[in-house]
């Protein structure tokens, strides 16, 4: 390591400023254009484009800058070059900016295979910048005499030597291969729900299982990797299993919860359901929870535990089809049959009441005041909410009776005083 520094520092004695000048000029000019053709190409570029035109202008905007810079960098080398002047530094940036653009291009179609998410958007350019920072380490000779610094920082546990380039590389491999192993879940998850022969709820499943799968063999692979014998997680399991008794044994409930929720489809991706005063249909299922989205847009995390233990209503776990009831009162004085018939035509003019079963009409109650009617009626599509059919149903049938002069009563008292109070 020492000689290695030792040259670099030879090298720097030899550079004349007369040589430095010409190409930091060059390398500051270049940078500043392509800072500024970045940012154009990026206002330019739609926010709201899909597809494949949106991973073509994103893959563009990445590229903009270290390729205008590349191309300036070679145009003011050839100058140089024609002058007689030197030219090393530029020389060097040349492979630097390469494997930028190429760092950044793979880093980005890696996450597009991830879920997006802030945190996966925000690493994004963390993790070009620290691979090109390795990458360019090595391109001028310095990554060599840094390993071997890092490894000489270590402390020794038993038989066990533990340095900071050994941290360093499990703690890289590891994420390399976890972000590779939740990659190719994802691929699998999107494959799986393209599948028209698989439930949803099974999609869920194998998707679940693959990715723990995957998540699994990635750290058995990573520990082997850098040898660490497996047999040593067994004291792990132990300690695991002692945290489980303690503290996280509702974790592990909800995550155990969850594939049972998965296999035994009670719940699946699309259900209506209703847990306590909770309505809604069912949008996705996680590890961890579910997430029920009522009609006003809210997104609802119930734990998996509590859709275990508690019961629920699923609207549609065999049938889709819910049936609605639309109480009416009449007078006494009105035609029964008549105002039942308006009601069974009326529900029948519904879009979203079906056919079949078909709408009923019950006199269910004479009432104190009146005649108690009730229309039922079936729709298909719970997961719309029931509020616009029942205002649409009871609207028509209040202009219907206006119009056939049939009285909706309402509660009316007779008073009788038997005497009047003294004065």
């Amino acid at each position: 390591m020492g000689e290695s520094w030792q040259g670099l520092l030879v090298a720097l004695q030899e550079i004349r400023l007369q040589d430095v000048i010409p190409q930091a000029a060059i390398l500051v000019f270049a940078g500043m254009i392509a800072f500024y053709l970045h940012h154009l190409i990026a206002r330019r570029t739609a926010a709201d484009s899909q597809g494949m035109r949106h991973l073509t202008q994103r893959t563009i905007q990445r590229l903009a800058f270290p390729i205008s810079m590349l191309l300036l960098v070679l145009l003011g080398r050839a100058s140089l070059a024609a002058l007689n002047q030197a030219y090393w530094a530029l020389d060097l940036a040349v492979p630097l900016l390469i494997s930028f653009a190429l760092i950044r291009i793979l880093v980005y179609m890696l996450r597009k295979g991830m879920r997006s998410g802030p945190l996966v958007k925000a690493s994004e350019n963390v993790i070009s910048t620290f691979i090109w920072l390795v990458v360019g380490l090595h391109l001028v000779g310095l990554l060599p005499g840094l390993l071997e610094a890092m490894d000489s920082l270590a402390i020794s546990v038993g038989d066990l030597r533990i340095s900071l380039l050994a941290v360093i590389k499990l703690l890289l491999l590891m994420g390399l291969v976890l972000v590779v192993a939740i990659w190719l879940s994802g691929i699998i998850d999107r494959r799986l729900s393209q599948l028209p022969y698989l439930s949803p709820g099974a999609a869920v499943g194998f998707s679940k299982v693959s990715k723990l799968v995957l998540i699994t063999v990635a750290a058995m692979s990573v520990l082997n990797l850098v040898g660490i014998d497996l047999t040593a997680l067994a004291v792990f399991g132990g300690a695991l299993g002692v945290g489980l008794g303690f503290g996280l044994q509702r974790i592990a409930s909800n995550f155990i919860s969850g594939f049972i929720l998965v296999f035994d489809r009670s719940i699946r991706p699309g259900d209506v359901v209703s847990v306590g005063e909770k309505f809604g249909w069912v949008v996705a299922l996680h590890a961890r929870y579910v997430v029920v989205r009522n009609r006003d847009g809210v997104d609802t995390l119930i734990p998996n535990e509590n859709l275990i233990t508690t019961e629920v209503i699923n609207w549609s776990y065999s049938d889709p089809n819910v049936r609605l009831k639309i109480p009416v009162s009449v007078s006494y004085s009105d035609d029964v049959e008549c105002a039942m018939a308006i009601m069974l035509e009326i529900a029948r003019e519904h879009p979203r009441v079906i056919s079949e079963p078909e709408p009923v009409c019950r006199l269910t109650e004479f009432g104190d005041n009146g005649i108690h009617l009730e229309a039922r009626v079936w729709v298909a599509d719970p997961e719309a909410g029931f509020g616009s059919v029942r205002s649409d149903i009871n609207l028509e049938i209040w202009r219907r009776f206006k119009q056939e002069g049939i009285t909706i009563p309402f509660p009316q008292r007779d008073l009788y005083i038997k005497e009047a109070p003294a004065k």
